[in-house]
Parts: structure tokens; C-alpha cells; sequence
């Protein structure tokens, strides 16, 4: 399998959409822009579900559901957000044979809807906060597409909730933000830098848009979430109000915040390698895979039978893991296969491991001798636990290593140039969209986000494209 797939450092696109096809996260929908996520994909996002779901609960946020379709009118409400999104909407017509007498859209984001929906429950004070998130898909008429980074249509969650000040809405919007960085960090073993979005590149309708970048394998950014301060906006635009404690009628602040399948493609990208995935053991479908290793039928029966307590023993611990006890497959093949598939762990088993009660580890982390131990079945489940969180932290440590290695702080316009075509520039700015969209159009780098961790900015510093003083700091860096 390994042959196949493209080289990662030769050509990353087509490494990445080798290894998830190869891979069997997703494949390509006969309906163009679409894709179909294939099992496999698809367990990986339950397993972020299901870590982002708990987190949003845990925070008191309820999971609820909105209509796919929204009335045209209710985008037009807000002008900025129609504006934004615009190009990229599906508008239905016709249904059951007739013109509608009003077109509807495809959700490309549920503002809308929601925000129309409040206005009906939200009353008094006493109704505030509400706390929702809905998991769901969207439709968003792209015109360039990839798997899982940008499609016509994708999964994800979002968060919209109501509060009675701008204080308690900005509170939240940064709690939800946090939520996102400790979980792509914890669980995608992926590192992130916290931000805020410049006015140029803040979500439509938003009175302050917060994100979390990361570097993928090839040095180019990707915006994994976004947590967004809506102000009054949407409140004004749908009539969300509430009577306060004096009696007198308030709009309410709100927010929304959001999470999609684009993290997978971060996942791949980040950690990936020339033998395809490699998955972090606390969002892998499978943490470990059993591989029998034997040559005759009296070898076979006694491997497989240790096979099987072996495997239900660490079922038994918790650990999500498979037995591939496939005959028509060679204990080589069946390595390159999950290797290509990204499981954290290998657990071989041969006649003299069985001999000696033992099993051969092999983390899918590290290459060769350096990855394999062997280990006593008796200390097994404990050994393969601690064995998991190391992999875990070390995949984070390596993405957190690769990402300083290729982050510069350039001192004029010519190193920043040079330094977006190697990874993130982190470079003072003056705060003008016009400087931000010359050294897009210059240098086809973005400004990603202004870090909410730096140090105040010293006096004299200046802008690094036109030399007036400098407002803050800022990452630019080529984006997908």
C-alpha cells in the first residue's frame, strides 16, 4: 500500500487526497463539490463529536435541532450577512412540482432561523442565557473544493446563545473559544494559536470574530473554529428582545461559534506521513489492532486463541481495539494496511510470544526498532494505557515542534515575503485593511489572526509593509 500513495513532501495535495481515499475516511459524491464519509471517516467524527459534545455540556450548553431550509427573506435581515454570503448560497425555487411562493435557502449557517426562533421564546430576563448548540450539516456553493477542507457541503456543530449584556456575551464567546483550543490541543493533539479576526476577515454580521489557527504539514495555515461576538446585530435585525429588571425592553447580545469535519482534514494533515495517517490514540476509531502471526495450522489455532483473550482483555480496559484475523492477508500486508489507517498501536502476536506470555508493541509514532517493545500480557492493558497517552503527547509535541521550526518574526517587508513562503510570519501591523489586502495581493498570504497572547507592542515599533506605527501583532501565512 505504502507504494501508492504520493510522496508527502513531492506533492502534499495529492499525498493528502491519497491517504484519505487509500485510507477510506472519504470519497468523491457524484454530485460535484459533495463527498461521502465512509465509515471510518465517519467514527473519527463521532469521536470528535463526542468530546466536543461533552465539553459543550459540561459548560451548560443543550443540544437542539433547526430546519435545513430558511426563508429568504429572514438573510436579507442583515445586511452584512447576506452580503458575506451571498455568492456562496443555494436557493430553492420549486417544491412539488411549483414555483414557491417564496424562495427558500439551503442552511449555510443557522443565524437566521435561530435568531428568528428567539425572538419567540426569549421575553424576560429570566429566559436569559440560552444556551444552544445543534449538530448538523450546512451548504455552502463553493467553487473550488477538497475533501473535508472545503466542500459543498460538510458536518459540524453550532453554538448560538442569547445574554442580557455585551459583557456575558463576550465572556462566552471567549469561554467557547477556549473549548476549542483545549480540545484540538488534548484531544487532535493539534496545536493552536488563539486570535482575533481582523475586521477584513471577521464573520459576516459579527461585531468581533475569535479563531483558532493551526500549521498543517506543508506550513500553510487552517482556521479550525471560530467563535464569533455578534453584538445587537442579529438581536436588532429579528427583534430578540427582553424586559429587563426595571421593567423597560432591552435587545439582547448573542453569539455563535462553530466546528467542522474540516478538523479531520487538519488531523491528516498535520500528523500525517508518507505511510499515510497518524491518529491521536484519544480520537483513533481504533487505538490498537491485533495482528496474529503464525505459519501452520497448530501455530494458527494457538495464536488466534491468545488473540482472542487478548483482545477481550483490553476490551475490558476500555481500549477501542480490533482483531484482524483475516487469513487471505499476510501478517506484512495487514501492517502496511493500519499503518496506512493510522492506529496508534500494533500488537503482534507470534508462536513465541505465546511461548513466553508476552506481545510485541509497535507505535505507529515512531519508525522501526526505535517503536516496538515487548511486553508481558500479565502487565498488558497498563503498559498499552500508558503507551497511548505517550504517543498522544508526543504527536502533540512533534506538530508543536514543527510549527515553531517554521514561524519567523520578520523585521521589514522583504523578510516577510520570504517568510510566508516558509510558514507564519509573525509581524507588526499598522491596523489598515488596505496594508492587510496589499500583502495578500502580493504575497497570497493572509492575515490569519491577531494572537491574543503577545506582549503589548513596544514604542517605536512599526507596521511591516508601510512603516507607520504599529497597532499589534499579527500571523500572516498562505491558508487553505
Amino acid at each position: 500500500m505504502e507504494e501508492h500513495l504520493s510522496k508527502r513532501n513531492e506533492d502534499f495535495s495529492e499525498w493528502y487526497t491519497d491517504v484519505i481515499q487509500r485510507a477510506e475516511l472519504a470519497d468523491y459524491s457524484p454530485v460535484r463539490g459533495c463527498m461521502v464519509i465512509r465509515p471510518y471517516g465517519y467514527a473519527l467524527w463521532e469521536a470528535i463529536q463526542q468530546a466536543l459534545d461533552r465539553r459543550f455540556k459540561e459548560t451548560g450548553h443543550q443540544n437542539a435541532y433547526f430546519p435545513l431550509f430558511i426563508p429568504y427573506s429572514f438573510i436579507q435581515k442583515e445586511s452584512e450577512h447576506v452580503e458575506g454570503f451571498s455568492p456562496q448560497l443555494a436557493v430553492v425555487t420549486h417544491g412539488g412540482g411549483q414555483k414557491l411562493e417564496e424562495p427558500l435557502i439551503v442552511r449555510p449557517t443557522s443565524e437566521a432561523i435561530i435568531g428568528h426562533m428567539y425572538s419567540k421564546w426569549i421575553k424576560s430576563y429570566r429566559d436569559l442565557p440560552v444556551l444552544i448548540n445543534q449538530w448538523c450539516n450546512v451548504v455552502r456553493w463553493e467553487m473550488r473544493t477538497r475533501l473535508f477542507l472545503r466542500t459543498t457541503e460538510f458536518l459540524w456543530q453550532e453554538g448560538h446563545t442569547a445574554h442580557a449584556t455585551y459583557e456575558e456575551a463576550e465572556e462566552e464567546t471567549l469561554r467557547m473559544l477556549n473549548v476549542y483550543a483545549d480540545f484540538a490541543e488534548r484531544e487532535a493533539a493539534v496545536p493552536v494559536i488563539q486570535g482575533r479576526k481582523s475586521e477584513s476577515e471577521k464573520f459576516p454580521g459579527a461585531l468581533v470574530t475569535y479563531c483558532i489557527e493551526a500549521m498543517m504539514g506543508d506550513r500553510r495555515a487552517l482556521q479550525s473554529a471560530t467563535s464569533h461576538n455578534l453584538g445587537q446585530n442579529f438581536a436588532k435585525a429579528f427583534d430578540i428582545q427582553y424586559l429587563d429588571r426595571n421593567n423597560e425592553l432591552q435587545y439582547c447580545w448573542t453569539t455563535s461559534w462553530g466546528l467542522s469535519t474540516r478538523l479531520i482534514g487538519a488531523i491528516i494533515m498535520v500528523h500525517g506521513d508518507d505511510k499515510g495517517l497518524r491518529l491521536p490514540p484519544r480520537l483513533a476509531p481504533i487505538q490498537a489492532v491485533i495482528v496474529p502471526i503464525y505459519k501452520s495450522d497448530e501455530e494458527r489455532s494457538q495464536v488466534l486463541e491468545v488473540a482472542r483473550q487478548t483482545l477481550k482483555k483490553l476490551q475490558a480496559h476500555g481500549v477501542r481495539v480490533h482483531l484482524d484475523d483475516r487469513e487471505e492477508y499476510t501478517p506484512g500486508w495487514k501492517f502496511n494496511e493500519w499503518e496506512l489507517r493510522g492506529v496508534p498501536v500494533r500488537v503482534e502476536i507470534g508462536p513465541r510470544d505465546v511461548e513466553q506470555d508476552q506481545v510485541v508493541l509497535a507505535r505507529r509514532d515512531l519508525a522501526g526498532k526505535e517503536g516496538k517493545q515487548t511486553v508481558p500480557q500479565g502487565r498488558l492493558p497498563e503498559a498499552l494505557t500508558r503507551l497511548l497517552d505517550d504517543i498522544q503527547q508526543n504527536l502533540f509535541r512533534q506538530a508543536r515542534e514543527f510549527r515553531e521550526k517554521h514561524t519567523y518574526e520578520p523585521k521589514d517587508y522583504e523578510e516577510l515575503k520570504q517568510a510566508v513562503e516558509q510558514g507564519f510570519a509573525w509581524a507588526y501591523w499598522c491596523g489598515s485593511a488596505e496594508c492587510e489586502a496589499h500583502i495578500q495581493e502580493e504575497t497570497k498570504a493572509t492575515n490569519r489572526c491577531i494572537p491574543l497572547d503577545q506582549e503589548p507592542v513596544p514604542q517605536g515599533a512599526k507596521c511591516v509593509r508601510c512603516g507607520k506605527p504599529a497597532k499589534e501583532r499579527a500571523i500572516f501565512a498562505r491558508a487553505y
